[in-house]
């Protein structure tokens, strides 16, 4: 049985900055977890946010369309009741 980890890897040579990469460390000693599935983790759970924060964007844009499409229909039947 496969799991979604165990998909052919790529190899990428990653420069970290010198604390991020000693914070790590301290983080993976406590935690027993190896710094390769600690990285893919954490590059897996950064992409998720920003997939959210994409879609929040956009659904930001398409919102205020409506809004404006809304007001706009809105004045028009105002006009029409006025109209009466």
């Amino acid at each position: 049985m496969r799991n979604k980890y165990s998909q052919e890897m790529k190899t990428i040579s990653l420069k970290l900055d010198e604390s991020i990469f000693g914070e790590t460390e301290k983080i993976l000693a406590l935690m027993k977890k190896p710094r390769n599935r600690y990285i893919n983790e954490a590059i897996e759970n950064y992409n998720k946010l920003q997939k959210r924060m994409i879609l929040e964007t956009k659904l930001k844009m398409e919102s205020e369309l409506v809004k404006k499409d809304s007001l706009a229909v809105l004045k028009e039947f105002e006009e029409i009741g006025y109209a009466d």
